[in-house]
């Protein structure tokens, strides 16, 4: 090769700084403590406790018994006061309204701390060009959250003191994208990614099927938890003494039911569940016989194992009648198996570039 031809060959993309990456891992992690504090919030019913949403001046509580009044007063008038906490008085009212506090005390912490290293890494060119467009897309994601899940508070403070099981999807689904793509760019910033075996590139397309397969039993869960689904048919395997629960389709048109009948969005979840657990040991099996790497093969196990655990958290969450410390737990291996999944999916290796086009060289974290 002449030096001519080495000068005009295009340079490298450039890496993403470490600090990046430890920053973007930092901000994964809280934001999965946020998934495990909204889910904290909503089985200790306290969610509904803050009438208001002040995105700006809300930082602090109250600090003064009037103020504590005022909010409390704006309370009284919600349906979930006059229909089910028609009893609390004001010190009752403290005890679930902390709790709501901190989850959107946490959700504006968690916003600095995105946004501020991210104008400091942008305006002193530490950041990649494709790099700092997805990540100023996540921080729209980010305010999208905040404002998404307004809106799930508002269904239930119209007639109704529950909040609408579709807009909880919906506030869950968004936060552990937000968790996934946090999670995928400190890996990429982070863990060097070399390019796909054969063995490794005929894993990827079963291991997205389990990523979908995660979002799909997620959604259901959130389904689950947003009609009071897990307080029915506290056992395991039948329901009500069946496989296939009697009930399932007594609503019209036939497809509400797995969105708002108990009998069918609770069978759902377990079915999904289920074949994630078995999709996952299938997963890891193959690839500890087709011969992929080490990191590979161990991440497949990792996620097979996440994925058992979270069926017995599941299955001892629906035997205890969604006693809370399990429930929270379920929760959390919710995102456990879905860093595992991407775990796996990086670990997989980059795919294969065409023929004659540049690869970026060893240091920098690759597509």
């Amino acid at each position: 090769m002449t030096a001519a031809t080495a000068a005009d060959r295009p340079a490298p993309p450039p890496a993403a700084p470490r600090a990046v990456g430890l920053w973007l891992a930092v901000c994964a992690a809280m934001v999965f403590a946020m998934v495990v504090l909204g889910g904290a919030t909503r089985l200790t019913e306290s969610g509904l406790s803050m009438t208001e949403w002040r995105p700006v001046t809300g930082w602090l509580p109250p600090m003064t018994e009037a103020a504590w009044q005022s909010v409390f007063d704006g309370y009284r008038d919600s349906p979930e006061f006059r229909r089910l906490n028609f009893w609390m008085g004001i010190e009752d009212f403290k005890r679930i309204f902390w709790l709501e506090y901190l989850h959107r005390l946490w959700g504006r912490i968690i916003g600095v701390a995105f946004a501020l290293p991210l104008a400091w890494f942008w305006t002193r060119g530490r950041l990649p060009g494709g790099l700092r467009w997805r990540l100023a897309g996540l921080l729209t994601l980010g305010a999208a959250q905040g404002g998404l899940g307004w809106y799930m508070v508002q269904s239930g403070l119209i007639d109704h003191p529950e909040v609408s099981q579709y807009r909880l999807a919906a506030h869950l689904g968004l936060a552990f994208l937000i968790y996934g793509l946090l999670l995928w760019e400190s890996l990429r910033a982070l863990v060097p990614r070399p390019a796909a075996g054969a063995a490794e590139a005929a894993l990827r397309a079963p291991a997205m099927l389990l990523l979908g397969w995660t979002a799909l039993t997620v959604t259901w869960g959130a389904l689950v938890a947003g009609i009071d689904a897990g307080l029915a048919y506290n056992t395991f395997p039948l329901m009500d003494g069946r496989l296939v629960p009697p009930g399932f389709f007594t609503l019209a048109p036939w497809w509400v039911n797995f969105g708002e009948n108990t009998a069918a969005v609770q069978f759902t979840h377990r079915a999904l569940g289920i074949g994630l657990a078995l999709g996952a040991l299938l997963v890891a099996l193959r690839a500890a016989r087709a011969g992929t790497g080490r990191r590979a093969r161990r991440a497949a196990a990792l996620v097979a194992g996440a994925a058992l655990i979270q069926t017995g958290l599941g299955i001892a969450t629906l035997l205890s009648a969604v006693a809370l410390p399990l429930a929270i737990a379920h929760q959390a291996g919710a995102g456990a198996v879905l860093s595992a999944v991407l775990w796996m999916l990086y670990a997989l290796g980059a795919r294969a570039r065409p023929a004659g086009t540049r690869r970026p060289n060893s240091s920098a974290p690759a597509t």
